[in-house]
């Protein structure tokens, strides 16, 4: 096999990357979209975990104390992790590749792949789930949310969320072994 043939399903994968990367963006044409995932991105910078985790140590004490540390650590893990594949990929945001993609709030950081925001919301949302399943009615909405927002706002294309998700899934499967 030519090394020819051999790209052409890799092309075709990035092909249905971008289409769906398009579709998605189209989303955030909608102003009032716009500003619900554009708040939702902004929640799940941190700000959302970080409150939660505060919430669990006010309403449950030191009890809480173990489920925010395995937070923590899941998201310094995360954090390290994402980074360095950000740092070897250097794959650009589709807004900065193509065009049609517009992003109507700024990056954090120039590259996309994997998606920082949901390897950390479902890191941290799995570990919530599991110590507290009374809270996936909140958790679980809001972590779709976020990989979504990634989406809409044409700051990752969905190979980015789906990595980021995997990512994440790991870290929080090693954390509560801990």
């Amino acid at each position: 096999m030519n090394r020819a043939h051999e790209a052409m399903p890799l092309r075709r994968l990035a092909e249905l990357d971008m289409a769906w990367c398009l579709r998605f963006n189209r989303a955030s044409h909608r102003r009032g979209l716009e500003r619900l995932f554009a708040v939702v991105s902004r929640l799940g910078d941190g700000v959302f975990w970080y409150t939660l985790m505060l919430a669990l140590v006010l309403a449950q004490g030191p009890a809480a104390l173990p489920v925010v540390a395995r937070m923590l650590a899941a998201g310094a893990a995360a954090l390290a992790l994402y980074k360095w594949l950000k740092s070897r990929t250097t794959r650009p945001r589709p807004c900065a590749r193509h065009d049609r993609i517009r992003a109507p709030v700024a990056p954090l950081d120039e590259y996309s792949f994997p998606s920082g925001h949901t390897l950390h919301a479902v890191s941290f949302g799995i570990v919530v789930v599991y110590h507290y399943p009374a809270l996936a009615w909140l958790v679980i909405p809001f972590t779709v949310l976020v990989a979504l927002s990634r989406l809409v706002l044409g700051l990752h294309y969905p190979s980015d969320v789906l990595a980021g998700a995997l990512l994440g899934t790991a870290l929080a499967t090693l954390a509560l072994q801990f």
